[in-house]
């Protein structure tokens, strides 16, 4: 699938085995979530541009390598994605934060905004949007258009778990967006629920079911 890696990384896929447990409570679920955020963070960045810089060691002068280029954000995509976001500032924190709330309306089941609040020099940054899961991909795609109408255009998606259904309206509305995955699953039930998937992430995350 073009744009779309699926991160096969034994650790990630150790933790997705153990998430997927319906035994697995809150405190676990929410602390294994974050973990294989930076797990997943660790090989999304993985082209991210370096330069040469001079320093001083305390032995000597010596050339070492830092980033360059775009600094980073997380936009998490309202509730579930905020599990995702500590992994993340763990790796990289100077990187900022934006907010992007979304529901789904009940009678056209579009994705309807709530909530925005982004870096204001957001456009100038990698953008790294984060939601476990990508089902339909109406919120994903949703999210990305509007970071697009604030001017953003250098996108990336990070799930944990997706659905075939979800990747290709990614793929489809957002084709220059790449898309980091941990797992791809099988399809979509009649509620709407990846499988086999986890439940709904949320809850998991925040004890809410």
């Amino acid at each position: 699938m073009s744009n779309v890696t699926v991160l096969d990384h034994p650790l990630i896929q150790h933790k997705v085995g153990i998430i997927r447990r319906t035994e697995v409570g809150t405190k676990d679920f929410r602390s294994i979530i974050s973990e294989i955020a930076g797990l997943m963070c660790y090989e999304a960045t993985r082209d991210l541009k370096l330069r040469d810089v001079e320093i001083e060691t305390p032995i000597c002068r010596a050339t070492v390598k830092e980033l360059s280029g775009r600094k980073l954000a997380v936009v998490p995509i309202l509730r579930a994605g905020l599990g995702m976001v500590d992994g993340i500032l763990n790796l990289i924190p100077a990187a900022k934060v934006g907010h992007i709330g979304l529901y789904r309306d009940p009678e056209t089941l579009e994705p309807v905004e709530y909530y925005c609040k982004l870096p204001a020099d957001c456009d100038e940054r990698e953008v790294f949007v984060v939601d476990p899961m990508l089902a339909t991909g109406g919120s994903a795609s949703a999210a990305i258009t509007l970071l697009k109408e604030h001017g953003c255009r250098h996108i990336r998606l990070m799930n944990i778990i997706a659905a075939p259904v979800g990747v290709e309206r990614l793929q489809k509305d957002h084709p220059d967006v790449d898309i980091y995955i941990a797992a791809l699953d099988d399809h979509l039930n009649d509620h709407g629920y990846i499988v086999p998937g986890l439940g709904d992430a949320g809850d998991r995350i925040f004890g809410t079911k």
